[in-house]
């Protein structure tokens, strides 16, 4: 069986829109930056940003958030 590689996101509205359909968001913070991966029933999605920006991001999730 085929080893599926997390998609990289690197636009914060096509992360958004991918949100609405996700099961879950997960947070993994590291010292300078924050990685957001989604849960979609296909596939893993990850979007890498910075520590200013992953709070108004975070607001427009639209799946439970579990912090790491």
């Amino acid at each position: 069986m085929e080893r599926m590689v997390p998609h990289e996101v690197r636009d914060v509205e096509e992360f958004v829109r991918i949100s609405e359909r996700a099961v879950e968001c997960r947070v993994k913070r590291s010292k300078d930056k924050v990685k957001l991966k989604l849960r979609t029933s296909r596939r893993l999605y990850t979007l890498v940003t910075t520590e200013e920006e992953v709070g108004r991001i975070l607001r427009r999730i639209k799946c439970p958030i579990v912090e790491l």
